[in-house]
């Protein structure tokens, strides 16, 4: 296009496409466009790619035309200088040629991206910045902005730092200090300590001319005072700086250890940083030697006295290198920003940055923040304040409007880094990966073999496999993600993947259908967790995350993406103690489970497979199928069936039926099968492998044997109607003496091994599943206790409305364990799924499991009112207390939320208001006690007396 190059204005700018990938473009450059008569100057962004288009006209050019375009009409319509209305139309020709050449770009672009060399460029980038000088009389007065600053805005910003000059510090002398009325440093040294005077140590030429120019620097700031007699006497320390120039401090560690930790927090650095990104502006801005801007406590300078070759001084002002010095800082800041704290400002010690979401606004955060420092005296430090800018660094990362970016620098110090010659250089490599591992997907596994090298005192050997991952890692560095911040109400979603060595974890989040990395997690498997299984280590992931991540769990919802049963695994009764302990951690949080989806970003690569090849073969994964265990007996006393039902992820339902109608051996075992199917069918089974111990009933299914017997064909055609309602169903003969699961249930007074339902119902069957009633009817209820009814007569007793409410305490427990529906409210969802941990669903039916794993059934309204009657009133019942009475109805398996009340309030008015002794004499009388209380004894000289203690009417005397 015959543009010169050098008038392009270097910029860090980020483009990105429809598809989402970003490009950082190579500068801007303003240049006119002439179309119809009508010339306009437009700013264009200049991107070092291939296109098969020279020029996209965009927004901007359209505005300042004044144009309306039609997409439809395939034409631009604008005012001409003359007035007349303008009209540009589209060439459909050039449009096919121009997709012609793209296609041919792509096809080269896919054959060279496979042999393309290291990216040499490294993105991020910080924003470029202007230095303009603020004082017409001294030039080295200066302030650096943003180099893509409106006009209007950067005067007013200039206007704003000219009228404001003496909140910086150009020199030592304009540091006046803060006011030792607001705050001082204090050491609370400890009295039981014994003062350590340091012997003077000898330094080089060059290290003692630079602690000489240091002490002449500080005695004419007046920041330091000669000494004498000093009971504290330590030694300064000399290093050099990367600029070459030399850093004196002093070595304050026998002072430090007799001072206490002051305990006042730190902000947290990722919450700065999340809280920054995402602004339309940013200031940045640093205090002038921050710490020596504040004054010691008199009585504690002399025990920051040094030795010098000059004579012993000590410090006026809060020197660095004390223990307590970042606290005492950071709660002047946060006293002194406390209104501006996470709305427009965010400060970590003597880190300060002023954010605005809308530029407009900026100039006016401005004033508030210069307000405060004018107040307090607090200076700046012109030459590390930038003003005015969309991204900059801040607390080792690049914060931008698009999110959270990693530092060049430390990106460098990885990428020009040679491989490592010795354990030392490894040493050096892991810290500064370490300082990446956020932006690092599955950082662990990247760098094992870095970490295998440090591991013993194995020899040093940088082999083929060390050297592939180190370029690896290089290559990633070259595009690292950006990575997202979450906003309010967000729901998050967690991918997890397993190694043989390692966790990991993304947290992302969905932003305008594609998916944002927040944060990558990756930790190193250590002893025994090597040897978990590994669904264990799926849940570990989660675990380790939510510990790593607590702010994000706690804040946001999260939705754990993966395709194993983890939910199943964390929430089963019968789980491990381990798994127990990860429950109750992640029981606090909103944590839900879904099968992983299909990626929307190519940062989330490494995430695709969970599991590791060896790991996916050592993968225990559950039989698809439900498992059926039954037996059916006949003998002279009676007849009846066992089933055993088992689901895919183990739990087990048993139950015993008893026959109400006289049942051959053969028919006994269809009736067990028949039973099973039917139970199978009502906890909507879809895949059924059963198991019976006859060889006729199988024989028979598989069409060995003929059913010549009219009853055993009629038997054989419903167990072949119920099979074809499961998408599979297959019948195995299993030998009589291992179906041990099956025969356990024939004696029900015998200990099951396992931690399972330890009440078996016995239900009855009262007529045959063939014949007249060949139509299914449920088996009548359980025989039990609850069940029968007393013979005693009426009980006169007023039951307590137990069912206060028509709504079932348990429809929103089996509306989120069926369906898993939770309620709309965010804290109700919560409180649902941390109570529901209690409870399963056997037989479309609620119970409640207990510590020890006993399974109680969750009752309502009439049937409360029925159990406590029976329990209380009925037979074998002993008129027992509220608190006897509830205990006795939780050992007989039944549970509700208002048992102990309910039972109060039964028991109460039973056992106090209509107890009375009535002594039945010989000669028929009946003399009743009017109190209402039980004696302690009956001691009466009548003959053969008949005692009956009752609630109501008395008994007739045996004769």
């Amino acid at each position: 296009m015959g543009i010169d190059l050098n008038d392009v204005k270097p910029s860090t700018r980020t483009l990105t496409g429809f598809n989402g990938s970003s490009e950082v473009i190579a500068g801007t450059i303003r240049l006119s466009v002439h179309a119809c008569g009508v010339t306009q100057t437009v700013k264009f962004s200049v991107v070092g790619s291939k296109a098969p288009y020279h020029v996209i006209l965009g927004t901007p050019w359209l505005h300042s035309m004044r144009a309306i375009a039609s997409t439809y009409h395939q034409c631009v319509k604008f005012p001409g200088s003359d007035g007349s209305i303008k009209t540009l139309k589209g060439d459909q020709q050039a449009a096919r040629d121009l997709l012609i050449a793209t296609v041919k770009i792509q096809r080269y672009q896919s054959l060279v991206n496979s042999i393309s060399p290291l990216a040499s460029k490294v993105c991020p980038q910080k924003e470029e910045v202007l230095e303009i000088q603020v004082d017409d009389l001294d030039p080295s007065k200066s302030v650096r902005v943003g180099a893509f600053l409106s006009d209007e805005m950067q005067q007013k910003i200039l206007e704003f730092l000219k009228q404001n000059l003496s909140s910086f510090a150009w020199t030592m002398s304009d540091m006046k200090g803060i006011d030792p009325a607001i705050t001082t440093h204090e050491l609370n040294v400890d009295p039981n300590f014994k003062p350590i005077r340091q012997k003077r140590r000898k330094l080089g030429p060059d290290r003692s001319k630079a602690v000489v120019e240091e002490v002449e620097r500080l005695l004419g700031a007046g920041s330091i005072t000669e000494v004498r007699y000093p009971e504290w006497l330590a030694n300064p320390v000399v290093v050099k700086k990367k600029n070459g120039k030399w850093r004196v401090c002093v070595d304050f560690t026998d002072l430090n250890k007799a001072c206490p930790k002051d305990s006042y927090p730190l902000p947290s650095i990722d919450r700065l940083v999340e809280s920054t990104a995402g602004n339309e502006m940013l200031t940045f801005m640093d205090a002038f030697s921050g710490y020596n801007q504040i004054l010691m406590h008199p009585d504690d300078r002399e025990k920051t006295a040094f030795i010098t070759d000059r004579g012993t001084y000590c410090y006026k002002v809060m020197p660095f290198g004390l223990k307590n010095a970042r606290a005492t800082y950071q709660r002047l800041v946060n006293q002194m920003f406390a209104d501006q704290l996470g709305k427009t400002m965010e400060v970590y010690i003597d880190d300060m940055l002023i954010k605005s979401l809308r530029a407009d606004d900026h100039l006016m955060h401005l004033k508030e923040c210069f307000e405060i420092l004018n107040k307090y005296g607090m200076k700046l430090n012109p030459a590390k304040c930038t003003f005015g800018v969309s991204s900059g660094e801040f607390l080792g990362y690049i914060v931008t409007q698009r999110g959270i970016e990693a530092s060049p620098k430390q990106i460098s110090a990885v990428l020009d880094l040679p491989s490592p010659r010795n354990r030392r250089e490894v040493q050096r490599l892991t810290i500064r990966i370490a300082a990446l591992n956020r932006f690092i997907s599955r950082s662990t596994d990247k760098c094992l073999p870095f970490y295998d090298l440090l591991r013993g005192n194995k020899k040093f050997i940088w082999d083929d496999r060390c050297e592939d991952a180190f370029t690896q890692l290089k290559q990633y560095l070259t595009t690292p993600p950006v990575l997202a911040k979450p906003d309010v109400g967000d729901v998050l979603s967690l991918y997890i993947a397993v190694s043989l060595a390692a966790v990991s974890s993304v947290l992302i989040k969905e932003d305008r259908g594609e998916q944002r990395p927040i944060f990558y997690t990756s930790r190193r498997l250590t002893g025994p967790e090597t040897r978990y299984p590994t669904l264990e280590k799926l849940a570990l992931a989660v675990v380790d995350s939510a510990r790593k991540l607590r702010p994000y769990f706690q804040s946001h919802s999260i939705e754990v993406l993966t395709d194993q049963p983890l939910r199943t695994v964390l929430q089963n009764p019968n789980r491990a103690g381990r798994l127990t302990k990860w429950e109750i951690e992640l029981d606090e949080l909103d944590i839900t489970y879904k099968c992983q989806t299909t990626a929307k970003s190519q940062v989330l690569a490494d995430f695709l497979v969970e599991l590791t090849p060896d790991l996916a073969q050592d993968l225990d994964v559950p039989n698809p199928n439900w498992i059926l265990h039954v037996d059916g007996s006949s003998t002279s006393e009676g007849s009846g069936a066992r089933v055993q039902l088992q689901s895919p992820t183990g739990e087990l339902i048993r139950q015993s039926f008893s026959f109400g109608y006289p049942a051959a051996n053969n028919e006994a075992e269809y009736e067990s099968l028949i039973v099973g199917l039917r139970l199978a069918r009502a906890v909507k089974a879809k895949r059924l492998s059963a198991y019976c111990d006859s060889q006729l009933v199988a024989s028979q299914f598989s069409g060995d044997y003929d059913a010549r017997n009219d009853r055993m064909d009629a038997y054989l055609r419903v167990v072949q109607e119920l099979a074809r309602e499961f998408n599979f169903f297959e019948l195995t003969k299993f030998p009589r003496g291992e179906n041990v699961c099956a025969d356990a249930l024939a004696a029900l007074g015998s200990k099951l091994h396992d931690q399972v339902k330890r009440m078996i119902p016995i239900h009855r069957i009262d007529r045959p599943s063939i014949g007249a009633h060949s139509e299914e009817s449920p088996p009548t209820a359980p025989i039990s206790a609850a069940t029968r009814r007393s013979t005693d007569g009426p009980n006169d007793t007023e039951m307590p409305d137990c069912d206060d409410t028509p709504i079932d305490w348990r429809a929103e427990f089996l509306d989120y364990l069926i369906r898993e529906e939770l309620p709309t409210d965010k804290w109700a969802a919560r409180c649902l799924m941390r109570r529901s941990t209690h409870y399963v669903v056997m037989n479309d039916e609620l119970h409640r499991v207990t510590a020890n794993k006993v399974h109680l059934k969750c009752i309502q309204g009439d049937e409360v009112r029925r159990v406590m009657a029976e329990t209380h009133d009925g037979a074998g019942g002993n008129h027992s207390g509220g608190r006897a009475l509830a205990l006795k109805v939780r050992s007989s398996g039944f549970f509700w939320p208002s048992m102990n009340t309910d039972c109060e309030a039964y028991a109460l008015p039973s056992c106090c208001g209509h107890l009375q002794l009535r002594i039945h004499s010989c000669d028929g009388a009946w003399i009743s006690s009017g109190r209402c209380q039980t004696p302690a004894n009956v001691a009466l000289s009548w003959s053969s007396p008949t005692i009956s203690l009752s609630g109501s009417k008395p008994k007739p005397s045996l004769k």
